[in-house]
């Protein structure tokens, strides 16, 4: 299994509670079950701190009510390495992808954009797979950490990659500068605005996923995919028909 294991999943040192919303997106849907989110990071590094911010977003979308899953990237092969991409790993990515409703991104920056790592997972989702779309509809938030100043060249590149894939990612997201200075040595993230602007986008990621998890299949209903797939409208049962026709 390519997951990785969460420590202290509800030890939330940085997190005042007194300013919490257990459930931030109570009345925009149904929240039950819990909604499924993947996150996947940017870095290999034992000390890694795109995965540390990773596991914080992970706590608090559990504090939220949700499922999560952490995939760990470390032994995935590059992109047409493995003939077929018949590999245990890319086959566990893909079914996560396809578990999920809703996934959070997280790339260093490298040389002004995101990490090869990154992109090597995000280019193995491929945009149908089998008849199935493993990213199509999902949500998705995006974050950066930094060694330097604050940037937003890896959250822009993640914001075009999740167009590309049919996701829809929500408005807020998290760049945190010289992010060697932000973890404790447990590898925890201390008070700080870096830290509350992560507990802002884990609420936005789950009001919008739960917002559009009645409604994402027909928000992505497309005229080009069902003629490609030979699947007529039927008059007596679609919805748009029958309201025009005043019925």
């Amino acid at each position: 299994m390519s997951l990785r294991h969460l420590s202290d999943p509800e030890h939330l040192p940085a997190l005042d509670r007194k300013y919490v919303i257990d459930r931030p997106a109570v009345g925009l849907g149904p929240d039950d079950p819990a909604p499924r989110i993947l996150l996947l990071y940017g870095s290999l590094r034992e000390r890694s701190y795109s995965r540390l911010c990773i596991e914080e977003a992970a706590r608090l979308l559990r504090l939220f009510g949700c499922e999560t899953r952490i995939f760990d990237p470390s032994t995935l092969p590059l992109p047409d390495q493995v003939a077929n991409d018949d590999h245990p790993a890319v086959h566990e990515l893909r079914a996560l992808s396809l578990w999920s409703e809703g996934q959070v991104w997280c790339s260093p920056e490298r040389h002004g954009q995101i990490s090869g790592i990154m992109k090597t997972q995000i280019d193995h989702l491929p945009l149908a797979m089998g008849g199935m779309r493993p990213t199509q509809g999902r949500t998705l938030a995006v974050m950066q950490v930094s060694a330097g100043s604050q940037s937003f060249n890896s959250v822009n590149t993640l914001r075009l990659l999740g167009r590309w894939m049919r996701m829809f990612t929500i408005p807020n997201q998290s760049s945190v500068a010289k992010a060697f200075n932000e973890f404790d040595e447990a590898g925890r993230m201390k008070p700080s605005s870096y830290y509350d602007r992560i507990v802002d986008v884990m609420e936005e990621l789950v009001r919008f996923t739960v917002l559009l998890r009645s409604h994402a299949d027909t928000l992505v209903n497309r005229y080009s995919e069902r003629k490609e797939s030979g699947v007529a409208i039927d008059p007596a049962s679609d919805l748009s028909s029958i309201a025009i026709s005043g019925r």
